[in-house]
C-alpha cells in the first residue's frame, strides 16, 4: 500500500494497466480512444480562421477498429458551445443511446466530458465520425473511422501495399457560427471559398486562383505498387468529383460494402459519402501527379475556385506537376449521361463482409414491403417568418427532450408519432413529428428531390439497398425499373434535383434513428425526421437500456448531476459499472503484486 500513498502518478499507472488486462480479458476486444475537442487557428486557404481540431488535429485522428470490437471514445468538450459526436454509418446495434443526434442525445455541454460506448457488430469499412450540431462539421472536428475484417474474413482483393485517407470537402472561411448566422438571418450560404484535401488548400496549379504558400497535401508512393484509397467527402453542401491524373480508380466498397469491381477515370461523391478504390501506381515517373477534388453539378466555370488540389509522388519522381488540371466529367448538360455512374454501382454478391457467408445471400428482391414512404424535399420556404427546409412539408423541430429518453421517463408531448407517408396538401408548417415505422417490417422510401440542388441523405443505424434512381416524379409504375438483385447496400445516397431515388431498408435494429439530408444547410433548417422502431412485445432484450452515464436535459434537466471534466482513466469507466467492478479487483491485485 505505500507504493500509493507515495504517488498518485503510480495509482493512475495501475488502473491503466488493469484496465488494458481487463480489456484483453473481454470476449471481443476494446479500442479506446480521448478526444478533446478544442478551438485552433489555421489558415487552409491562406486566410487565419478558427477551426474545430480533435486532439489538436485538423482533420482529427483515425478511428481504427476491427469487426466486433468495443469501441470506447471519450469526449472531451473544449469549445464555447454544446457538442454532439455522431458515426454515421456505423450500425450501432439496439443502442440508439450512443448516435450523437439531438433527437437521441442530450448534447455534451462546454467543460463536460461524455464517454462513447458501443459494439461494432457485422460490419467493415470505410466511415468518418463529426460533429452534429449547429454546422460544426463546417469549421472540422471530422476524422476517419474505418473498420477491419477479421482476420479469418478475406478481403475480395489482393492486400493493398499501403492505405491512405483523403478527406475532402468544399470549405468556407467563415466558420460555423458565421454561416449559421447567414442562415438564421435568411441569406443562402454562398459559394465556397474552396476544396480541402485533409485540411489542407490546393497546390498552386494555376497562379491566380491559388494564392502562394499554402500548405497542401501529398501522396507518396513507389512505382508499380497498389494502395488503397478511402475518400470521404466531409463538405458542407457541394458534391465534388475525385481524380487522380492518369490513374484509374478501381471502386472496390462504398460505406461498408463491397462492389463490382470496375475502374472509373473519375467519381462523383457526394457530401456524406465514402468510397474505396484500388489505384495501382503504373505510371512513368517524369513529374508528380495531380489529385483533384472539384465542385459538380453547378456552373463549374464559376466555381473555378472550388476545387482542391493535392500531389500524388513516386518515389522517383523526377520533377514536380506542371500545367493544366485534368479535366471533370462534360457531362453537366447531360442529365441521363450524369447519372449513368451511380447506376452503374452493384454489389459483389460474392465477396465476404464481415462474416463467412456472402453478403448478397440476403434476398431483398423478395420480400414483401410493408410500408413506402414518399419524402419530398422543397426549397427552402419562409414558416412563422424563419427559413425552412421540409421534407412533406414539415420542418423539424428538435425535441427539447430526446424521444426515447422521453418515453422512459413518461415525459408527454415531446415529439409527435404523425409523420405523413407522402406529401400532403397542405401548409407547410414546423414540427416534431417522427415516423412510426413497423419493428422488422421493411420499407420501402421514395426520396423524392423537388429542390434545386443536389441533395444526399442518410440514415442512421441501417444500410438501405439503392433499387432504383430516375429523372421526373417517381410513381407506382417506376418500380418496374427497380433492382432487385444486386443493388448496393450503402447508408448515403444522392438525389439529383428533379429526380427521384428509392431504397429499401429491413428495419431490425431496434432504437430512435435519424433520416436526413446530409447538405449542412438543408440540415440546419430542418429537413430531418427520425423511425420510431420499437418492439411491441418489447422484454428488456432486443433494446439496450439507457447507459448510467445518460446525460438529461429538456423536462429531465433536474435529474442531471455535475459531470465536468475528469481524468481519462475515470471517463474511461463512466457508465460501464461492470468493467469499473472489474478493474477495481484487477487493482486490488496489482496492489498486493507492487507491496
Amino acid at each position: 500500500m505505500a507504493l500509493f500513498r507515495s504517488s498518485s502518478t503510480s495509482l493512475f499507472l495501475l488502473i491503466h494497466i488493469a484496465l488494458l488486462s481487463t480489456l484483453s480479458l473481454a470476449a471481443d476486444p476494446t479500442v479506446s480512444y480521448d478526444f478533446k475537442l478544442s478551438y485552433i487557428t489555421v489558415s487552409p486557404l491562406g486566410v487565419p480562421q478558427k477551426v474545430i481540431a480533435v486532439n489538436g488535429q485538423f482533420p482529427g485522428p483515425l478511428v481504427n477498429a476491427t469487426t466486433n470490437n468495443n469501441v470506447v471514445i471519450n469526449v472531451r468538450n473544449d469549445l464555447d458551445e454544446n457538442l454532439l459526436m455522431t458515426w454515421p454509418g456505423i450500425q450501432m446495434r439496439r443502442n440508439s443511446w450512443q448516435d450523437g443526434v439531438l433527437g437521441t442525445n442530450c448534447p455534451i455541454p462546454p467543460n463536460w466530458d461524455w464517454t462513447y460506448s458501443f459494439q461494432l457488430k457485422d460490419q467493415i469499412g470505410s466511415f468518418f465520425y463529426y460533429p452534429s450540431l449547429n454546422l460544426q462539421r463546417a469549421s472540422g472536428g471530422f476524422g476517419p473511422f474505418v473498420i477491419n475484417n477479421r482476420a479469418i474474413i478475406q478481403i475480395p482483393f489482393a492486400q493493398p501495399d499501403g492505405d491512405f485517407v483523403l478527406l475532402i470537402g468544399d470549405w468556407y472561411t467563415r466558420n460555423h457560427s458565421a454561416l449559421r448566422a447567414d442562415l438564421d438571418s435568411g441569406k443562402d450560404l454562398g459559394m465556397p471559398d474552396g476544396v480541402l484535401i485533409n485540411g489542407k488548400g490546393p497546390y498552386r496549379y494555376n497562379t491566380t486562383l491559388v494564392p502562394d504558400g499554402l500548405p497542401y497535401e501529398t501522396i507518396k508512393v513507389d512505382p508499380g505498387k497498389t494502395y488503397r484509397f478511402r475518400v470521404h467527402n466531409v463538405g458542407t453542401s457541394t458534391s465534388l468529383n475525385f481524380r487522380i491524373q492518369g490513374h484509374n480508380l478501381l471502386l472496390v466498397e462504398t460505406e461498408g460494402h463491397y462492389t463490382v469491381q470496375q475502374n472509373f477515370s473519375s467519381f462523383d461523391i457526394h457530401v456524406g459519402q465514402s468510397c474505396s478504390f484500388l489505384v495501382t501506381m503504373d505510371q512513368n515517373a517524369t513529374s508528380d501527379y495531380y489529385i483533384v477534388a472539384s465542385a459538380r453539378f453547378v456552373n463549374e466555370s464559376l466555381w473555378q475556385k472550388v476545387t482542391g488540389v493535392g500531389i500524388l509522388q513516386y518515389s522517383n519522381s523526377k520533377g514536380s506537376a506542371a500545367g493544366p488540371l485534368p479535366e471533370a466529367p462534360s457531362d453537366i448538360y447531360n442529365q441521363w449521361s450524369a447519372m449513368n455512374q451511380p447506376k452503374a454501382i452493384r454489389q459483389n454478391t460474392t465477396a465476404s463482409g464481415a462474416r463467412p457467408n456472402p453478403q448478397g445471400s440476403f434476398h431483398y428482391g423478395s420480400i414483401n414491403v410493408t410500408d413506402t414512404y414518399i419524402l419530398r424535399s422543397l426549397p427552402p420556404s419562409t414558416i412563422d417568418g424563419k427559413l425552412r427546409a421540409t421534407l412533406n412539408g414539415i420542418s423539424f423541430v428538435n425535441p427539447d427532450t430526446p424521444i426515447r429518453l422521453a418515453d422512459l421517463n413518461q415525459v408527454k408531448g415531446s415529439y409527435k408519432l404523425d409523420f405523413p407517408s407522402e406529401p400532403l396538401n397542405r401548409p407547410l408548417r414546423r414540427d416534431t413529428s417522427v415516423i412510426n415505422a413497423t419493428y422488422k417490417g421493411f420499407i420501402e422510401v421514395i426520396l423524392q428531390n423537388n429542390d434545386t440542388k443536389m441533395q444526399s441523405f442518410h440514415m442512421n443505424g441501417y444500410s438501405f439497398f439503392v433499387v432504383g434512381m430516375d429523372w421526373g416524379i417517381w410513381s407506382e409504375n417506376s418500380r418496374g425499373s427497380y433492382n432487385k438483385w444486386d443493388s448496393i447496400s450503402r447508408s448515403t445516397i444522392e438525389v439529383y434535383p428533379g429526380g427521384w431515388t428509392a431504397v429499401l431498408a429491413s428495419l431490425d435494429n431496434v432504437g430512435i434513428w435519424n433520416l436526413r439530408v446530409e447538405n449542412l444547410d438543408r440540415w440546419y433548417l430542418g429537413q430531418e425526421t427520425y423511425m420510431k422502431v420499437t418492439n411491441p412485445e418489447e422484454n428488456g432484450e432486443t433494446e439496450m437500456a439507457p447507459p448510467d452515464n445518460v446525460l438529461f436535459c429538456g423536462a429531465l434537466a433536474s435529474k442531471q448531476q455535475d459531470r465536468s471534466h475528469k481524468d481519462s482513466a475515470g471517463s474511461i469507466l463512466q457508465g460501464n459499472p461492470n468493467l469499473f467492478f472489474t478493474v477495481l479487483m484487477a487493482v486490488c491485485a496489482a496492489v498486493l503484486v507492487f507491496s
